[in-house]
């Protein structure tokens, strides 16, 4: 009975993980990797090997790595000023507080109030915004990728 808790509880970790892939509030991530790791050490690592979890491991490492970095990425390949990067900041963290379209849409219009406030030009001011919600856009993409990508090395694993 507590083994089938344990499982249960690595699919719920995983499932939780992916949705928060896309919902930033929640670690997606890592509750994945967590999920993952819970599993191998059900098994005692016989199905699911070290090497493997070392893999998914860097993988998770990568994901959340890009999470952080992609918005800056977009933003920085505009030619935002840093007030456009404190705005993009500020608009993520007020977008948590709106509900699914303000964490997708916040950052935009933070990273375009800073990067008018900065240089008073409304038309850079898009770019800049337009640029750091593709590059937080294209972010979210690959940490979902790569999150698919580490369930399925879990499962070819735990399966072959």
């Amino acid at each position: 009975m507590e083994i089938t808790l344990l499982w249960i509880l690595s699919v719920i970790l995983i499932l939780v993980g992916l949705a928060g892939t896309v919902l930033p509030v929640l670690p997606g991530t890592v509750l994945v990797w967590g999920g993952i790791v819970l599993a191998a050490w059900i098994d005692d690592f016989t199905r699911v090997g070290m090497t493997t979890v070392v893999v998914i491991t860097v993988l998770a490492v990568l994901a959340w790595a890009l999470d952080y970095v992609s918005g800056l990425l977009g933003a920085r390949k505009a030619g935002a000023s840093k007030l456009a990067l404190l705005g993009a900041a500020v608009g993520t963290v007020l977008g948590l507080f709106m509900g699914l379209v303000g964490v997708f849409f916040m950052p935009l219009v933070g990273a375009a109030v800073g990067e008018y406030l900065a240089r008073r030009d409304q038309t850079r001011a898009v770019q800049v915004g337009v640029a750091t919600w593709v590059g937080i856009m294209l972010g979210i993409l690959a940490k979902v990728g790569l999150a698919f990508i580490m369930v399925g090395i879990f499962g070819a694993a735990l399966l072959f």
